[in-house]
């Protein structure tokens, strides 16, 4: 795509929630992923807080998976990656997903997050998806960045909107338990073959449907993410080319080059902070969401924390801040504050680990003013220079909800606007989703869709936080990039691993919410050698005995009782 039409992708800038929604869930193309140590869980203590959606009985709550057929990937998805798309859009071949207008022309009223200035709601965008969809929608946007008071004190309310849409990072609190006590169950009308009549919420990912499941039942429609790790370690490969730096296969290599690259006096640095990608590159198990930090091992829940590979991760990062590798924003901590963008671009470092999306957005926004430029991502690498262990992040991570006192006439219409939402890429109804109207909301050169001003305004995160395909990348204008980033989650994924309770929904009692919330911090003060990694280890003996030990049990009495959806 061009660099005015965003890129949706599911994963983030850096651990910005606001980032995440502002280019994800916005316009084009999917990718999809989980926010980078951003935890998820908080909840009720009552019964198993919440509980599991891996439940012995959760396979017959879940929608027959169909493949869609209407259009075929030019790379399929393979190892949990995203399909992708290389060719030049052709408007006038875009297919039909929806034949029938399934909605009765009912009124569907829908809360969701909304990040910049929400449009009125008699929009041209709003009122061509109503007409495609037959349904009366009635958006009650709320700001984004203080969502999660909103939804609070709506849910606490008796007067719940039709469809209301939850983020996983603002399933804190008392919220998952509101999710249950509120919301309808889906079932009926979803589960097993009951899907079909909704051909494009049965081509959802199944993964992404279990993630949907709240105290025992179907509620949520997902917006699917690829399981893949979203964090890529992106270089200059031009600079690398013309220099000739091989890109490293181990950590002991990756030490060598940086300090091959650094020269402080000519302002060049080798990187930024790369902590996350240390975390893939030692194997450490997910901090994306609390449960992705438990694993069985040997009969024995482990906890991220207590692990040598999170220790050994810290110490190499801490060693690459130690040898003056690192740009010196990183070490005042402006890594994930600032847009590293136009230092990386003058070349000040070269090689920093953030979001796939960046691949293309870095891409874009070069391609006209420095056409040399070229961003590239390294492979992940065993830390010993053997195959990495890499771990699942979640399969969906954004939800919307239906109102249990809706009537089945509203919850038919609120689904056929899902069915519609969530058509792949290639079909008339994802245009019309993520662009709008084309001549309105946006043009088309050389198989390209770019977005105009008015689609900028009108065309942003609003029909596509109902449901959305499974995760799909797409950028025409660069297809050697797609391919690319494909083609990477497809290598990487071979490599990836389900922890214990991937794919879970599940909520912590409330006494143990902030039990890991030091964690990060300390982290970035050992690797930037405030404190020391014997720090780490005392903090970790520290949060066994204040209840980590108690909370491994009641994980246990979890997956004892409903098994491990991975098994």
């Amino acid at each position: 795509m061009t660099p005015n039409a965003a890129s949706r992708s599911g994963g983030s800038s850096g651990p910005s929630r606001r980032s995440f929604l502002a280019s994800t869930a916005v316009a084009t193309a999917a990718v999809a992923g989980g926010l980078p140590l951003l935890s998820a869980c908080g909840g009720s203590d009552s019964g198993s807080g919440g509980g599991s959606s891996a439940g012995k009985g959760a396979k017959k709550l879940l929608p027959s998976y169909t493949a869609g057929g209407v259009v075929t990937p030019d790379i399929p998805a393979k190892n949990g990656s995203a399909a992708g798309f290389t060719a030049e859009l052709d408007i006038a071949g875009l297919k039909t997903s929806v034949p029938e207008k399934l909605g009765k022309g009912g009124k569907v009223t829908v809360m969701s997050p909304f990040w910049g200035s929400p449009p009125g709601n008699d929009n041209a965008y709003y009122r061509a998806m109503n007409e495609l969809t037959g349904v009366d929608v009635v958006w009650q946007n709320q700001d984004g960045n203080t969502y999660d008071q909103k939804l609070g004190a709506v849910l606490a309310s008796s007067d719940v909107p039709d469809v209301v849409v939850v983020p996983g990072w603002n399933m804190g609190g008392k919220i998952p338990s509101a999710i249950t006590g509120k919301f309808a169950d889906l079932g009926p009308y979803l589960s097993g073959d009951k899907v079909e009549r909704y051909p494009n919420l049965a081509a959802i990912p199944t993964d992404a449907w279990q993630r949907c499941i709240f105290g025992g039942k179907l509620r949520g429609l997902p917006m699917p993410s690829s399981y893949v790790t979203n964090i890529v370690p992106l270089y200059r490969k031009d600079i690398f080319d013309k220099e000739g730096y091989e890109v490293p296969r181990s950590a002991a290599e990756f030490m060598a080059l940086a300090k091959d690259i650094t020269n402080a006096r000519a302002k060049r640095w080798a990187c930024q902070d790369m902590k996350w990608t240390a975390f893939n590159t030692f194997g450490v198990l997910s901090g994306g969401e609390k449960p992705l930090g438990w694993n069985l091992v040997d009969g024995k829940l482990v906890y991220r924390v207590e692990t040598d590979a999170y220790l050994e991760a810290l110490e190499w990062t801490r060693k690459l801040f130690a040898a003056g590798v690192v740009h010196p924003d990183a070490m005042l901590g402006k890594s994930s504050a600032t847009d590293p963008g136009p230092k990386f671009a003058a070349g000040e470092f070269l090689i920093y680990n953030q979001d796939i999306s960046q691949w293309w957005s870095r891409s874009a926004e070069q391609a006209t003013q420095n056409p040399a430029y070229k961003i590239w991502g390294m492979d992940i690498w065993g830390h010993d220079g053997g195959d990495p262990t890499i771990w699942a992040t979640q399969p969906a991570n954004i939800f919307a909800f239906i109102s249990k006192k809706a009537s089945e006439s509203v919850i038919r219409d609120a689904l056929a606007v899902a069915d519609v939402t969530a058509a792949p890429y290639g079909t008339k109804e994802y245009m019309l989703t993520n662009y709008g109207v084309q001549g309105t909301h946006y043009t088309v050169k050389d198989g390209v869709p770019t977005k105009t001003k008015q689609g900028n305004i009108d065309v942003l995160n609003a029909f596509v936080m109902v449901a959305s395909p499974a995760p799909t990348i797409a950028h025409p204008d660069f297809p050697d990039v797609t391919r690319a980033m494909v083609e990477w989650q497809q290598r990487m994924g071979a490599f990836t691993k389900k922890s214990t309770f991937y794919g879970q929904q599940i909520t912590e009692p409330t006494r143990y919410t902030n039990l890991s919330n030091d964690f990060e911090q300390l982290e970035d003060d050992i690797v930037r050698g405030r404190k020391k990694v014997s720090d780490m280890q005392q903090a970790a003996s520290d949060w066994k005995n204040k209840g980590g030990d108690k909370l491994r049990d009641w994980y246990q009495k979890l997956l004892d009782d409903n098994g491990s959806a991975t098994s």
